[in-house]
């Protein structure tokens, strides 16, 4: 079996659960956060952007044309690959996620699993790795985050995930009944 494509395909899917996320949201709701640690969905976004150019690109030889602004500052590690700028529209954020997808899938046409790979922001010792394990971590990240996009779409307006029309509004409603009234019974307050 071969695993490139399977694993593309998953990426490809993950992808586009993210960028779906922001469907019918005002610029506003896709840049709110709504958890303490400010997760919101433009940043989600952004933040794989990022990941998409140094993981599948930058680490295997093939660097984006244009540096990322956040990464040229440095403030990415400040966390500013993490939320969205008021001069940075979701037009561009967007768009540079889809250059940024599209830049890693040229490296997946044409790089085996196997090819070596160096990245470098990892420790001096342990910077050297291979393609696929890559691309296994950027399908992992992009699954982690579009996890976390599920949430915050469903707490911005209810939409749910993929599973969302399994039952409807009052099913939904019974359902987290039972599962509020399982909690309940270990209630210490």
């Amino acid at each position: 079996m071969d695993l490139k494509p399977v694993l593309h395909e998953y990426l490809r899917s993950t992808r586009a659960v993210m960028l779906a996320k922001l469907e019918g949201l005002s610029e506003y709701d896709m840049r709110r956060p709504l958890v303490p640690s400010g997760t919101n969905l433009l940043g989600l976004v952004k933040h794989l952007t990022g990941v998409e150019y140094v993981y599948l690109g930058t680490s295997v030889g093939r660097p984006p044309e244009r540096q990322l602004p956040w990464e040229e500052d440095g403030s990415v590690w400040e966390g500013a690959d993490m939320w969205a700028l008021p001069s940075e529209s979701s037009e561009y954020l967007t768009g540079l996620y889809r250059e940024a997808c599209a830049h890693s899938d040229e490296s997946l046409a044409t790089l085996d699993l196997d090819t070596p790979a160096e990245v470098p922001h990892w420790s001096e010792g342990n910077r050297r790795t291979t393609f696929g394990v890559l691309l296994v971590r950027v399908v992992d990240e992009t699954a982690h985050h579009a996890g976390h996009a599920d949430i915050v779409r469903e707490l911005i307006d209810g939409t749910g995930g993929a599973d969302a029309d399994m039952l409807d509004a009052a099913g939904w409603s019974e359902y987290y009944g039972k599962i509020h009234q399982a909690a309940e019974t270990f209630r210490t307050d």
